[in-house]
């Protein structure tokens, strides 16, 4: 188990073109602000069409499957001391 109860970061997404938060708590369950936003704000959405209209390129959030979002977990995931299964200590 990790030694932390929840951990963020904060990152320019160039996903959705604007600075998103990803959060990970203790039992690594994750959230990030800008899915989070787009999800629930009709005019989140918005903008980002016309953020994307602006920039000329496809402007899309991939949710949590995001490989910002797997990345840092597989980044903390790799910073963890190994941390032997109960019941396989002495195997």
């Amino acid at each position: 188990m990790v030694d932390w109860q929840v951990t963020a970061n904060t990152i320019n997404c160039q996903a959705i073109a604007e600075e998103v938060t990803i959060i990970v708590n203790r039992d690594w369950t994750v959230k990030c602000s800008g899915c989070d936003k787009l999800k629930t704000s009709r005019r989140a959405q918005l903008r980002l069409i016309e953020r994307s209209m602006n920039l000329r390129r496809s402007l899309e959030c991939r949710g949590l499957q995001c490989d910002r979002v797997t990345d840092y977990i597989r980044k903390l995931k790799s910073e963890e001391p190994f941390q032997p299964v109960p019941g396989e200590e002495n195997k």
